[in-house]
């Protein structure tokens, strides 16, 4: 889709407006990335990544550091990662990314969330053909970078869209999802300010809605993001 994409990384930074929400977020990632890969952020990217986010939302160092150690703890309960599709109103595909210690609780919570708002909760995998899910990183933009020649730089190594978000001064990376462990290692080997490193899903196509139709899914989309098993929900909505 391009450019446009971009608005879901807004809408995702307007939900985690609430900073102790945001900071239990980021708490469920470092779990699962030192289960995943350990505890020491140099060998393990994905948690140097999350460490990156949780600067970049002013989340305390301590916080972190307890996230860690409760990661490591045998008491700490592991979560699963479980994506949810299904649409909303007026054919708009939504997709749920979830992190969740009770997966009954879950998935009752999110298809309530869809009958009550007029949509309906479908099967894993049917929004295959609708969503690309992409590595996604932001640099600070500074004078002497040029686009052009990290765009060239990134392609070899998966990336496939450079640009620059003028609002925020910040520099977009988007490449292909197994190219992440890749392009970070490319970003802090040449020195580039990192200010976040995530994933998205990327519409290959949008709908277009009117400004009724669009108030619709919206009522679905935030009651959705209102639930605290809920990291990321991604729609077509044009």
């Amino acid at each position: 889709m391009g450019r446009a994409f971009e608005f879901r990384k807004a809408r995702k930074f307007k939900r985690w407006g609430q900073m102790a929400k945001t900071f239990t977020k980021i708490g469920k990632d470092i779990v699962i990335a030192v289960k995943a890969g350990g505890a020491d952020p140099t060998g393990n990217s994905r948690l140097r990544a999350i460490i990156q986010n949780a600067k970049a939302v002013n989340m305390p160092k301590d916080n972190v550091e307890r996230a860690i150690k409760r990661a490591v703890s045998k008491d700490q309960e592991d979560y699963k990662e479980i994506v949810y599709e299904g649409y909303a109103q007026h054919g708009i595909a939504i997709l749920v990314e979830t992190t969740t210690d009770n997966i009954n609780r879950t998935v009752a919570n999110i298809r309530s969330s869809f009958t009550k708002c007029g949509g309906s909760l479908g099967t894993q995998g049917m929004l295959d053909f609708i969503f690309t899910r992409k590595s996604a990183f932001k640099i600070a933009a500074k004078p002497e970078i040029d686009l052009e020649e990290l765009e060239f730089e990134l392609i070899d190594l998966g990336g496939d869209e450079v640009f620059l978000d003028t609002e925020t001064n910040q520099i977009n990376i988007y490449g292909e999802f197994t190219a992440f462990g890749a392009i970070q290692k490319y970003l802090e080997e040449k020195g580039y300010e990192l200010l976040g490193a995530d994933f998205e899903r990327i519409p290959n196509e949008t709908k277009e809605l009117t400004d009724e139709q669009v108030a619709d899914v919206e009522k679905l989309i935030e009651r959705l993001e209102e639930d605290d098993d809920v990291q990321n929900v991604y729609h077509n909505m044009g």
